[in-house]
């Protein structure tokens, strides 16, 4: 029913909008850091996810401009790791769709405290003894993402909790050890399955524990005791894993970088004009094109 003129008898001709079909991921957050202390910092949340894939599709107005911003991923530090950065897309006449960047997990220094796992698309895993972030923060529906775990309040372990990911929550750390990334969700935009927005795992404390896995779909992996955590995944939005404690006095061990964002656009070949900035990869899946933004670019309808 797209790309075509509706004549209007002795009026002007109108071309009406076409349909498209997105995935939106938000950057995702840095992993929590220790400064010459023994916990574990919390894994981080994974960016989140918004798609219509299947459902109602959103109008594209002919001869107007569409931007896709990708949020970046979160850095770790020691003075408090940073949450990813928000994926969008954005054009007159629509309302913005954001993707919310993953919360920082929970870091840890020396003298100065502990941190709670940080709110965002999905939440970050708390610290030693600390809440994870709340997920899908800004709220939206359907949800884009689930809370981080609480980091372990048992001593002598003191390891993070889990990162939220989009399809399921961090878990909290516990006497056995480090809470798991939550796991990301697969989507088929591209004409393949693939699995964006895992959470990271949290980190070991200093006495013997081993890091925790971080969530399907990109989600960095914990740290082992004195280590530095496993950044996510660039372009799926995944969150960075927590850093290993460290024995009294050690130099700072930082989390993983959270994974970049990514927006695609599902737009019917008839329709695409092929008028894009930002350098997306556009490939063709049966009758559509599918536009891929790793960083920011736009498209003309």
């Amino acid at each position: 029913m797209f790309g075509y003129k509706i004549l209007g008898f002795g009026g002007k001709s109108a071309i009406p909008p076409y349909g498209i079909e997105y995935l939106i991921v938000g950057g995702g957050g840095g992993g929590g850091d220790t400064d010459g202390s023994s916990p574990g910092g919390g894994g981080a949340g994974a960016g989140g996810l918004r798609t219509n894939l299947g459902g109602t599709t959103i109008p594209f107005s002919v001869g107007t401009t569409y931007t896709q911003t990708v949020g970046g991923g979160g850095a770790s530090a020691a003075t408090g790791s940073a949450n990813g950065g928000n994926s969008s897309i954005a054009g007159t006449g629509m309302t913005t769709i954001t993707s919310a960047g993953g919360g920082a997990g929970g870091s840890y220094t020396a003298g100065e405290g502990k941190n709670a796992g940080r709110d965002g698309g999905s939440g970050g895993g708390g610290t030693w003894g600390y809440a994870g972030g709340s997920g899908n923060t800004p709220s939206v529906s359907p949800s884009q993402g689930n809370d981080g775990g609480n980091g372990t309040g048992y001593s002598p372990q003191q390891v993070g909790g889990g990162g939220g990911g989009a399809g399921a929550v961090g878990a909290n750390g516990s006497a056995g050890g480090p809470g798991a990334g939550g796991a990301g969700t697969a989507n088929s935009i591209t004409g393949s399955a693939v699995t964006y927005a895992g959470g990271g795992g949290g980190g070991g404390g200093a006495h013997a524990n081993t890091g925790a896995a971080g969530g399907s779909g990109g989600g960095g992996a914990g740290a082992n005791s004195n280590a530095t955590g496993t950044a996510g995944t660039a372009n799926l939005g995944g969150g960075g894993g927590g850093s290993g404690g460290a024995p009294p006095d050690p130099a700072d061990t930082d989390g993983g970088a959270g994974g970049s964002g990514v927006v695609i656009l599902k737009i019917l070949a008839s329709n695409y004009t092929g008028t894009v900035s930002g350098s997306p990869t556009v490939t063709n899946s049966g009758d559509y094109k599918i536009v891929k933004y790793t960083g920011t670019g736009n498209y003309t309808a």
